[in-house]
């Protein structure tokens, strides 16, 4: 999307979008191509599915747990 549709979609001021863009921008979220005065950004999806599969794994999420042997559950269920 050019920066223009973006900015009618969301209700932050011009100035503060540019901001927000830069810092993607820096993380290499996004990529932009200029042509005269309209700027297009492009998300790149790749680097965002590795972000996100980082973050699932530092929380635990879709991390499977490994399975619990019979000798781990029957001291588990022992009691005090």
């Amino acid at each position: 999307m050019t920066a223009g549709q973006i900015a009618a979609r969301v209700t932050i001021a011009k100035p503060t979008l540019s901001a927000h863009f830069a810092i993607l921008r820096g993380a290499d979220l996004v990529e932009s191509e200029k042509v005269g005065t309209t700027i297009t950004y492009h998300l790149k999806l790749s680097v965002l599915e590795e972000a996100l599969l980082t973050f699932s794994h530092a929380v635990g999420i879709g991390v499977a747990k490994p399975a619990r042997s019979k000798s781990t559950r029957r001291a588990a269920n022992a009691g005090p």
